[in-house]
């Protein structure tokens, strides 16, 4: 933490060795003006949300939220996503609130509830031992079905094959700084894949077996694995040696992802692909709790090299109980390096990424 807090003292801006790209022109006599929503050239990209009905005052906080401090000047369009079918006063009241087109999906059954291949008896055994071990959400068939789909599937869905980018954003949620770049472009213009804001230790009761379920996955599939991995980060055992034991050598370092934009085609190639079958296959999903954070995580890490993976530091962030605020001119509304209650600070990974996967130029950036 005091390492964290040494980082976050710096006082950043803008990042300064990328291609950044602004909604702004400048006409024959030097004005400058902002192109509208039909003439600016977005990225081909979404705004995406798993949300439910009930759930509709939270999530337009969060677009508000979003709208005010970055879309307003993009007008990038919302995918809503749900199991249940949309109110048309959900609908509606989104639409009033969000700049850009605003898009409904309905997951359809057949990847959204428990597959077929799961052994009752021993999901019920599992969750009974997270149960005893007081693990959150153990026993919700609800909350596995959502990891596991956000973890495989979501870019599988019909009205979303035709976007490339997504930005996970979730109810509830504070942003509280002014990005006045283009976050998707950065991403494609700088040849990106995943970028997050805050990193965890994930419960390693939760992901016992994810591990090595991907070693043996790897040493059948050697030459899918990135030379530029971040290993170091995916198996460290120096800061929490009894959670990288628990968790059978996964450190349990993950990128929180409920803030996350990344390339869906990333996920849709043989790599993860061939591994999300490997994982199904084992049933982790439900015989523990799989979360699609640390599965994300290990894909993107080792699958991806990490310098294509981007740590927006200039996103000011808040899902409770954690931040991300910066120092920076342009975020208001937090104290910057907060983290969270000191209670929880021996959950932040962020900086193990620091130091084991970001070189100095990186660390530089803004």
């Amino acid at each position: 933490m005091d390492f964290y807090k040494e980082v976050y003292s710096k006082k950043i801006g803008e990042p300064k060795f990328s291609k950044l790209t602004y909604n702004v022109i400048h006409d024959s006599n030097g004005l400058k003006r902002v192109l509208t929503k039909d003439e600016y050239p977005r990225a081909n990209a979404t705004l995406l949300t798993l949300v439910r009905n009930k759930e509709l005052k939270d999530i337009v906080h969060t677009i508000r939220q979003i709208e005010s401090t970055w879309n307003y000047n993009y007008h990038y369009p919302y995918t809503f996503i749900s199991d249940q079918e949309f109110t048309e006063e959900f609908k509606q009241t989104v639409q009033r609130h969000a700049t850009g087109d605003c898009f409904f999906e309905i997951i359809p059954p057949e990847i959204w509830n428990k597959p077929s291949n799961i052994d009752p008896e021993k999901e019920k055994q599992g969750i009974q031992k997270l149960l005893d071990h007081g693990v959150q959400y153990a026993d919700m068939v609800s909350y596995h079905n959502m990891c596991r789909f956000n973890s495989g599937y979501f870019y599988r869905l019909e009205g979303l094959k035709k976007f490339k980018w997504y930005w996970r954003f979730e109810p509830a949620t504070d942003y509280y700084c002014n990005v006045d770049y283009d976050i998707f472009k950065f991403m494609e213009d700088n040849d990106k894949t995943y970028g997050f804001t805050i990193s965890l230790y994930d419960d390693p009761l939760t992901v016992e077996t994810l591990w090595p379920v991907t070693l043996e996955f790897i040493k059948k599939n050697p030459h899918l694995v990135n030379k530029n991995a971040a290993f170091k980060w995916l198996t460290d055992s120096v800061q929490n040696p009894d959670v990288t034991k628990t968790a059978n050598g996964y450190s349990t370092c993950h990128f929180w992802s409920n803030f996350e934009i990344a390339n869906m085609d990333f996920y849709r190639d043989e790599a993860y692909s061939k591994w999300m079958d490997a994982l199904e296959e084992a049933g982790g999903f439900y015989y523990e709790r799989w979360g699609d954070a640390p599965v994300h995580s290990i894909g993107v890490g080792l699958f991806a090299d990490k310098s294509k993976i981007h740590w927006f530091r200039d996103i000011g962030y808040f899902h409770s109980p954690y931040h991300n605020c910066p120092n920076s001119d342009k975020c208001s509304g937090c104290v910057a390096g907060d983290f969270a209650a000191h209670v929880v600070d021996s959950q932040n990974c962020l900086s193990n990424w620091i130091k084991y996967e970001m070189t100095f130029k990186e660390l530089q950036q803004y």
